[in-house]
């Protein structure tokens, strides 16, 4: 039914700019033509405003699928508007031929076609670069620039249409599966979730460290809350900052202890102040993401190779950025040196498990470099060749394990789940890793365990 819905909206498109010439070619009586052409406009401004219905689509999905029928079908009337021009210039004199260079008939044909197709193109694809989260820039690029050029215009619409109708489709099942989850309350756990941050970053509202994932979450019935430490510290002082930022969740919610989910160095944060802060009364779980539990073997190598006025020189630049972002104290000397390995090792034998704690980890790791962009597409070859384990770009497979081991993440084929993967950093979904649906069935069975 899609598909014959798409086969008339192209002949339409096709017989309003063409209308000219196949009267020109082939006549037919005013009283035919004029009431063809009113419905035939009629139609193309109808399609302009609402190219495809989505029922039960969110305003955004609604939008970019629209976009994409737009460029289905515009693609296809240059399909069938190229065959059309070359069968005319290859036929033999037709019997109405009005005499006239048919090259002529076809340049004046193409000022009528290429405004009314181009403007088809140009809505189409406003849509969905205002709307796709999966269409990378590049193919956004190349479509402006090369819809025209013949023949690597038909893998051009080819990829970019791909990737617009499995976004819409992928969409359409999370909110489905979203709105079960909604509806059963499947994330309303006993105690808030605290989500706390690792490092060289903050909990800022424009440029969320977690993406889409505490929207995910709420809409299920979370109650979500954030460490709000420094981007870049020593763990004690992450610490003692992310304490008195849980002391004031709990006094301003009322709970009696709170479920922390932490990533990279916040799961370091985070048990230090659970352990060595009298945190534990209060905290009912902790499960960690991606943290370095013991180390990073490739950062304690760089500290000792690296020049000294190099380190030193980094450091100051970052601590006067973050300082006019927002931080009070940065310190990335501090904040690096504690993800060591042997600053690991040391902080566990001096931070043992509090009692009563449910502590559990997830791992994930990219599959090659270009898994990810920089600068864990470079860090993944630090790691490997440092630590000489998989890794996410930052993190070692074996340093991240710790309490309940939950497992490592892996998709098929060779692209992996990167450490900005898991915290849905760049809001790109990874074919076979469905970010928003693992924090989902994460607090989902926190809320099972009574916590």
């Amino acid at each position: 039914m899609k598909c014959l819905k798409r086969l008339l909206r192209v002949a339409a498109v096709f017989l309003l700019v063409n209308l000219g010439l196949l009267e020109w070619l082939w006549p037919a009586p005013a009283a035919a033509h004029w009431p063809l052409l009113a419905a035939l406009a009629a139609f193309y401004l109808y399609f302009h405003i609402r190219p495809r219905r989505a029922p039960g689509a969110s305003r955004r999905l609604r939008v970019m699928i629209g976009g994409y029928e737009l460029l289905a079908v515009s693609f296809w009337a240059i399909f069938a508007q190229t065959a059309l021009y070359v069968a005319l210039l290859c036929a033999p004199a037709l019997p109405t031929d009005p005499g006239a260079p048919r090259w002529l008939l076809l340049a004046a044909d193409t000022l009528l076609f290429l405004p009314l197709v181009g403007a088809l193109l140009l809505n189409g694809f406003v849509r969905v670069a205002l709307t796709s989260q999966h269409l990378r820039i590049v193919w956004r690029v190349l479509l402006v620039c090369l819809w025209w050029a013949p023949v690597f215009n038909i893998y051009l619409f080819w990829r970019v249409l791909r990737t617009v109708r499995s976004e819409y489709y992928f969409e359409s099942a999370r909110m489905d599966a979203e709105a079960a989850h909604a509806e059963n309350e499947d994330c309303k756990t006993r105690y808030p979730i605290v989500l706390v941050h690792g490092i060289f970053f903050r909990d800022w509202q424009l440029l969320g460290y977690w993406g889409r994932i505490p929207a995910a979450l709420q809409r299920c019935g979370a109650q979500i809350e954030y460490g709000g430490q420094q981007s870049a510290l020593p763990v004690a002082q992450s610490g003692e900052e992310l304490a008195v930022r849980l002391r004031e969740i709990l006094r301003k919610t009322g709970a009696e202890k709170v479920n922390i989910i932490a990533h990279s160095k916040g799961g370091l944060d985070s048990r230090w102040a659970i352990s060595k802060l009298g945190l534990a009364p209060h905290v009912a779980s902790l499960t960690t993401i991606n943290t370095p539990h013991r180390g990073c073997v490739f950062a304690q190598h760089l500290l000792r190779v690296l020049p000294q006025g190099f380190v030193q020189w980094v450091a100051r630049r970052y601590n006067r950025l973050f300082h006019a972002l927002g931080d009070t104290s940065p310190d990335f000397l501090g904040g690096v040196r504690d993800l060591t390995r042997e600053s690991c090792l040391a902080f566990n034998r001096q931070v043992p498990d509090a009692p009563g704690v449910l502590y559990q980890s997830v791992m994930s790791t990219m599959r090659r470099a270009s898994s990810a962009g920089f600068p864990l597409n470079f860090t993944w070859r630090l790691v490997k060749k440092y630590d000489k384990e998989p890794n996410d770009g930052l993190v070692a497979l074996s340093s991240a394990g710790w309490g309940n081991d939950l497992g490592c993440i892996s998709v098929p084929g060779k692209r992996g789940v990167s450490h900005g993967d898991m915290i849905d950093l760049m809001r790109e979904d990874v074919p076979g890793f469905d970010v928003r649906e693992f924090y989902i069935r994460l607090v989902k069975d926190l809320k099972a365990r009574g916590l």
